[in-house]
């Protein structure tokens, strides 16, 4: 059976939400994305007063505001479900901030290492590997996808348009797709 258009995005970020789940209990919690800016941290040895990590532990806090936001519930979790559908609504609403662009370009300033500019094959497995623990066999294939213009590295251009893709692109063979392995 085909996934639908509909449901490409919802298996991507089902697969984010076990991602976050740090403690696997099915909820996500302010917690499990606190751990999350720590993953960055520890895996790049940001000081916790370097701008890099401020902007992550800034990014996570507050893309755990806008999801319990947008999904309208009165606890401090949420459900797979809830933070799907929080999601869905989360980054298309411009309100007040849009979590997938300022995120976006926090992640790329972490990722790239030697501040170049430019994700490197090296920096972004690093990222798979050490910050989303990503075992999937095809997630580096999107290295490849992502890198657009084949020059061998990810500029920031092409990174942000993957974080793009990946919340909101129905197609499943997009670059942007593939952050978690093929959908």
């Amino acid at each position: 059976m085909t996934t639908t258009a509909q449901d490409v995005i919802s298996v991507k970020l089902e697969r984010a939400f076990d991602a976050l789940d740090a403690d696997s209990d099915g909820y996500l919690a302010w917690s499990d994305y606190e751990k999350l800016g720590d993953r960055y941290i520890q895996a790049y040895r940001l000081d916790r007063n370097d701008r890099r990590a401020r902007a992550i532990q800034a990014f996570c806090q507050i893309s755990w505001l806008e999801l319990l936001r947008h999904a309208g519930v009165d606890g401090d979790r949420l459900t797979r479900e809830q933070f799907v559908t929080a999601n869905r609504l989360a980054v298309i609403d411009t309100s007040r901030l849009n979590v997938m662009e300022g995120g976006g370009h926090a992640i790329f300033d972490v990722i790239d290492v030697d501040q170049d500019n430019e994700i490197s094959r090296a920096e972004f497995e690093r990222f798979l590997r050490d910050v989303w623990r990503s075992g999937a066999p095809d997630a580096m294939e999107s290295f490849t996808r992502l890198d657009t213009d084949g020059d061998g590295s990810i500029s920031r251009q092409e990174f942000i348009r993957a974080v793009r893709e990946h919340f909101l692109s129905n197609d499943p063979d997009a670059p942007g797709s593939m952050f978690f392995g093929q959908v």
